[in-house]
């Protein structure tokens, strides 16, 4: 029978948590290393309604990207939103794991996997850890087949995560050769992207300052929203556990929705 723990250990062998940032909190959040695991339900946030569809469906182990909790709780109360949601989830036995930027920065993490879904070739970290033994690290760079225009990479892009939308920063005819992909809210890696010699970076969310900073130093940005630039990982990652342990069920949540929508 499988354990909350032969799953954990897989994750932090497929997503090390050397490659965690500072500020994060990843592993076991909530659970008991011993329980057995039948129903494994993975998603983005753990959310009312993504709680709801664990405990509906019977689920023992929610794996989820964005931690729960993320910050320290002084107290554990029906009276904050991620107190009620582990309350409910600790009565219902329903335990949590979250890789969270382990993931992004794994070597088959949402990163790579962004990377290769735009065609990337020679992809490398894009701000390396240090003296991770396999040169890993977070974001990726990587070159095109081709030069292409932005208005080109952002279809390629809107065809990869399926969807309709993106903002975008730079003019649809600039000439792209070499992109650099960051996933979640990172605008913060626009330097990292200009040293690298990037003229674009791929991000799911920034702020207006960053832009305006794109703008000025000439790195267009494409911005597909937080939702959509990790979730298909999400669903990526139920393919991997459920081909890993062939006797529980594993599925990437079905109700979980970007709250962000164009009108």
């Amino acid at each position: 029978m499988t354990s909350v723990a032969d799953i954990t250990d897989f994750l932090e062998e497929f997503a090390p948590r050397r490659l965690a940032e500072d500020w994060d909190n990843v592993g076991l959040l909530v659970g008991d290393s011993s329980q057995n695991v039948q129903r494994v339900m993975t998603c983005l946030t753990v959310t009312p309604g993504s709680a709801e569809e664990a405990i509906g469906e019977r689920a023992d182990l929610i794996v989820s990207h964005h931690p729960m909790p993320f910050r320290p709780l002084k107290r554990l109360t029906t009276e904050s939103v991620p107190g009620r949601l582990l309350w409910q989830l600790i009565r219902a036995g329903v335990s949590i794991h979250s890789p969270h930027t382990c993931f992004d920065s794994a070597a088959m993490g949402i990163n790579q996997r962004l990377a290769e879904g735009l065609g990337l070739e020679n992809i490398k970290s894009l701000v390396e850890a240090e003296d991770d033994p396999d040169g890993l690290g977070s974001g990726r760079y990587g070159s095109l087949g081709k030069a292409c225009s932005l208005a080109e990479v952002s279809d390629a892009l809107k065809q990869f995560l399926k969807i309709e939308g993106l903002h975008a920063v730079g003019e649809e005819d600039t000439s792209i050769n070499r992109v650099a992909v960051a996933c979640g809210s990172a605008g913060s890696f626009l330097g990292a992207a200009r040293r690298a010699g990037c003229q674009l970076l791929v991000t799911g969310e920034t702020t207006f300052h960053t832009c305006l900073e794109g703008e000025a130093t000439n790195i267009s940005l494409l911005l597909p929203g937080h939702y959509a630039s990790e979730r298909f990982a999400v669903e990526t990652l139920a393919d991997v556990l459920g081909e890993q342990f062939s006797d529980i069920e594993v599925w990437a949540s079905r109700d979980e929705a970007d709250p962000v929508r164009w009108v």
